[in-house]
């Protein structure tokens, strides 16, 4: 199964709570106030959030009231173009410019961050590239000895601490390894904190700061690893990290098997943050550059 199948078949509890829903909805009904309404909490109960579903409804408002007429198919063709249009393409995550290409990898516990890392740093040696992971997330012996498996399978290194260590200090390491090796990319993985744990966060704050020090422009990337299945409780956490330390882009995982895929809308018109990558399943290619046109043919389709 390739990707795209694998993506609506991940979709197909959103597909029910959004788009069968909207068809439901449509049927032998006139285009009035009532039905923007109805279909402004049909967006927000598939977790599309509230600012995206009143910017979908108002601008389909407009457009009845310029005296466009709708049957149920040319509607649900116009819900579809307004959230084609609402969807922002993130540059993709791609080693380039300075080396290391530094991403701090960021996310509270349960998300499936160090899943993320070890397949991107798949990706990257697959690619020709070098790698290294740095275990910051030193609370968990077991997050140590998951990120030594997948360094293994993606043939990369590993720089790690013994369990408790000071993270900031795991990331000083890695990347001095990486240059002093002409490493091509950096990874850190950083421990699962609740972010609403202000201590938690300031620690946050000193790695960003240890990896500014030893390279001034990066981290190149900042990646928040969020839950599809959390759904608004995502849209909370990537507030605050992005307050805290400033996201540059998210990873929304486990798109397959929820009815929350509507998140990704809420994340684009709420934070203004690009969804780089999702991810649809367990295999290493389940996690994919995020493509909107392709996300929302899935979707509707």
């Amino acid at each position: 199964m390739g990707f795209f199948d694998k993506l609506k078949q991940g979709l197909a509890k959103t597909r029910k709570a959004l788009i069968e829903n909207t068809e439901a909805l449509f049927r032998g009904r006139a285009v009035d106030e009532s039905l923007l309404e109805d279909l402004e909490e049909v967006l927000i109960m598939a977790d599309v959030g509230p600012q995206a579903a009143a910017s979908i409804t108002g601008a389909l408002r407009e457009k009845v009231k310029q005296g466009k007429s709708f049957n149920s198919n040319g509607l649900k063709g116009a819900l579809k173009e307004e959230i084609r249009a609402m969807l922002k393409t993130g540059a993709s995550i791609m080693c380039a410019g300075e080396k290391p290409y530094v991403i701090l990898t960021i996310g509270v516990n349960g998300v499936g961050k160090t899943t993320t890392i070890g397949k991107l740093a798949r990706r990257f040696t697959d690619q020709g590239f070098s790698v290294t992971l740095a275990a910051g997330d030193t609370f968990r012996a077991a997050a140590i000895e998951q990120l030594e498996i997948w360094a293994q399978r993606a043939g990369a290194q590993i720089v790690k601490h013994r369990s408790g260590a000071d993270p900031a200090a795991v990331a000083f390491d890695a990347i001095a390894s990486a240059k002093a090796k002409n490493i091509d990319v950096v990874i850190i993985d950083t421990a699962g904190r609740l972010h609403t744990k202000s201590n938690l966060m300031e620690e946050l704050k000193k790695v960003k700061r240890v990896i500014s020090k030893e390279i001034p422009s990066a981290p190149h990337e900042v990646l928040l690893v969020v839950d599809a299945t959390s759904g608004q409780n995502a849209i909370n956490q990537a507030k605050i990290f992005n307050e805290t330390i400033g996201v540059t882009g998210i990873a929304l995982t486990k798109l397959d098997g929820t009815a929350k895929g509507g998140i990704v809308l809420a994340i684009n018109k709420e934070l203004n943050i690009p969804v780089k990558l999702i991810g649809v399943g367990e295999a290493v290619e389940d996690l994919q550059d995020f493509n909107p046109a392709e996300f929302v043919d899935a979707l509707f389709d």
